[in-house]
């Protein structure tokens, strides 16, 4: 019997998997408003050079007036960013005025921005503008270095200390870390502040996502899986209405990374996963966590009849199902396992890679970046229950390789549609990126009904560390903006496409049993080549007994 069928006898579905997924959803809420923070920490607020100092000048004039004579105009009409004239140009302040090839310079007072929106961000108060803007996504690129790093640390953690201790301790570093990144003024220290909270982000992620799973029924598991996905997009939403009242950064910053003070404090009431226990051989403290999940699921009776022999042999044949593995090697080792992870290598870079691409640069659709914050939460709701019925009835690769196709056709279209219509590129930029959220939920379930039993846990971390590379790849494409601005939509949307044509060379597993091992997973693999080829054959024996040739042959 499996252990699964141990929960079912103490409550199943009850108050305490009710409540412990409660608590431990809620913070991966506020997480995604970390993961989405610099849409409004790093805002850049429309800005000008700072013009000579010369306060007669600008007395005399006003300060319109001595704008316009010292800094020129960009083509859109409004004062150029980064190029101020080397000498007041008086001859502008005439109506229809123009001055050509007069000498400019760069800002070497400083620059002036507007903070009617934005009172201060990090681009304002460290002039990540001009040649300095580059510094800004190299900010996200630390934070997502620290997301790949924290999936490596943490995930290992993990494994010999429990889902528990990694956990409590991710609360506590994201709160600490996230405070400091608001208090101290160094540009240095705040890359250094967001390197240490993305490495919190895999933390909670992989070890909520643990107790969850391993605390939950087999019948509750893809209703925990789905409200996970639908909490990181309610975070999203959460983070337009806080960033929205709170416009400081610093006070931003504080608001969001406080809250897991709070979350640290409780998670001390969450008991440590059973099964991670039983497995270390710490039957007592299993058996006792498992008591007190019954009282609280009103099944005291039958937790005060459990003994150290009952739960073992609940768990005994379910880890005697598979080995579990101890190299990546294994996801190599033959020639099914390798296809599999090839194809899931690109998929999990790509998806990723055009998620954070799209989303991380919200100012570039030149509508209010609260609006499209929400309108990029909002529209994973409904992307998602179509993703999640495609599935159920469809099937999992052609809902996966759907959905990729599409937002990269959405993606690359874009590039297409005039600057003037801002109002369609951000519903097409919306719709991709919900398709893209859509096909993250949907590869989470398929990468784990590929991976054979023996390898599974070893084949999800391996798929999520190339999904981290694509988050960290993100920021860096969006640099090659500078040079091109076919690059960025091209990157993120020609990998897109082709994360889904690789899905398509994926087995479906819609209905299909998992695989325990990896030998019965080479041998499935064979026997459904040999059906395939004894169709083949039959086909042709029944066209020569219709005296029709083959098709091979007539050419």
């Amino acid at each position: 019997m499996a252990f699964t069928d141990l929960l079912d006898a103490l409550g199943g579905v009850g108050r305490f998997q009710l409540v412990s997924t409660a608590l431990l959803l809620l913070p991966c809420s506020l997480l995604a408003c970390h993961n989405f923070l610099q849409n409004f920490t790093a805002a850049v607020p429309p800005h000008h050079c700072q013009s000579p100092a010369n306060n007669s000048a600008a007395a005399v004039y006003g300060s319109g007036a001595w704008l316009r004579a010292t800094v020129p105009l960009h083509p859109l009409g409004l004062p150029e960013p980064c190029r101020r004239f080397t000498r007041p140009q008086w001859a502008l302040l005439s109506p229809n005025a123009s001055v050509d090839g007069a000498a400019t310079e760069g800002c070497k007072d400083g620059w002036v921005y507007d903070r009617s929106v934005f009172p201060s961000t990090i681009v304002t108060e460290w002039d990540l503008v001009c040649e300095a803007r580059t510094l800004r996504d190299l900010a996200q690129s630390a934070y997502m270095a620290g997301v790949l790093a924290g999936a490596a640390v943490f995930g290992s953690l993990a494994d010999r200390l429990g889902r528990k201790a990694p956990l409590v301790w991710s609360y506590l570093q994201l709160a600490v870390s996230g405070a400091a990144t608001a208090y101290f003024s160094s540009f240095g220290t705040y890359c250094f502040c967001r390197f240490l909270m993305g490495m919190t982000f895999s933390g909670i992620i992989l070890n909520s996502l643990s107790l969850v799973v391993e605390w939950m029924p087999t019948r509750g598991r893809t209703v925990a899986g789905i409200l996970l996905g639908y909490s990181f997009t309610s975070g999203q939403l959460i983070l337009a209405g806080v960033a929205y009242l709170i416009r400081p950064w610093r006070w931003l910053q504080f608001a969001v990374s406080v809250p897991f003070l709070i979350f640290f404090l409780y998670s001390w009431w969450l008991p440590e996963s059973s099964r991670w226990l039983l497995l270390h051989g710490k039957t007592q403290v299993a058996l006792k966590n498992l008591r007190k999940v019954a009282a609280m699921n009103g099944r005291k009776e039958e937790g005060e009849r459990l003994t150290k022999e009952v739960v073992s042999s609940y768990i005994q044949s379910e880890f005697a199902a598979g080995r579990p593995s101890n190299s990546v090697l294994d996801l190599f080792r033959t020639p099914a396992i390798r296809k599999v992870t090839c194809c899931l290598m690109v998929v999990w870079f790509s998806n990723s890679l055009a998620y954070y691409g799209l989303a991380m640069d919200l100012q570039k659709f030149g509508l209010s970046v609260y609006l499209v914050q929400v309108l990029f939460g909002v529209i994973d709701i409904p992307a998602m229950l179509v993703a999640t019925t495609t599935m159920i009835y469809v099937g999992r690769r052609a809902t996966v390789a759907s959905f990729l196709i599409l937002a990269g056709l959405m993606v690359i279209s874009n590039m297409f549609v005039p600057e003037d219509m801002q109002s369609l590129r951000t519903a097409q930029a919306a719709l991709g990126k919900g398709c893209l959220a859509s096909s993250f939920i949907c590869v989470y379930l398929f990468t784990g009904e590929l991976y054979p039993t023996e390898i599974r846990q070893m084949g999800m971390g391996f798929a999520s560390v190339n999904a981290r590379l694509g988050g960290l790849a993100a920021p860096l494409l969006t640099m090659l903006g500078e040079f091109s601005a076919v690059l960025p939509p091209v990157g993120f949307g020609a990998p897109s496409i082709l994360a889904g044509l690789a899905v398509c060379f994926l087995a479906e597993t819609r209905d299909v049993p998992l695989v325990e091992t990896i030998e019965a997973m080479e041998r499935r693999v064979k026997e459904r080549l040999s059906r395939n080829d004894a169709e083949e054959k039959g086909e042709e024996v029944s066209l020569q007994q219709l005296g029709v040739s083959p098709l091979k042959e007539t050419i």
